[in-house]
């Protein structure tokens, strides 16, 4: 069977859905895997889905990054400024300043 071509499939119980096993082995879909699921103007598209973890910085990591990839003594002035911004003390935040 090549991509795109059709398979008949029933809808079952509270709407489940079996894919074929041969097109579920194509896209690398196992049980549990996650899938994208949108109408379109035809129907409806599935498609394999990548969910990604996302760490959400604190102001405290926030100001480390700052400080710590300042690049010149000009760049740390401008990063410790912004730190003051994010209302934190830039001297309790634990970094190395760049060498002069």
């Amino acid at each position: 069977m090549k991509s795109g071509t059709a398979e008949a499939t029933r809808i079952g119980k509270r709407g489940t859905i079996v894919i074929p096993a041969r097109m579920r082995k194509r896209t690398g879909l196992d049980e549990g895997s996650l899938v994208l699921i949108r109408e379109d103007r035809g129907g409806i598209v599935i498609r394999p889905a990548v969910a990604m973890e996302v760490e959400i910085y604190s102001p405290e990591r926030k100001a480390e990054f700052l400080l710590e990839n300042a690049v010149d003594m000009k760049d740390y002035a401008r990063a410790r400024k912004a730190v003051r911004k994010l209302g934190l003390d830039p001297d309790e935040i634990s970094h190395e300043p760049p060498r002069a």
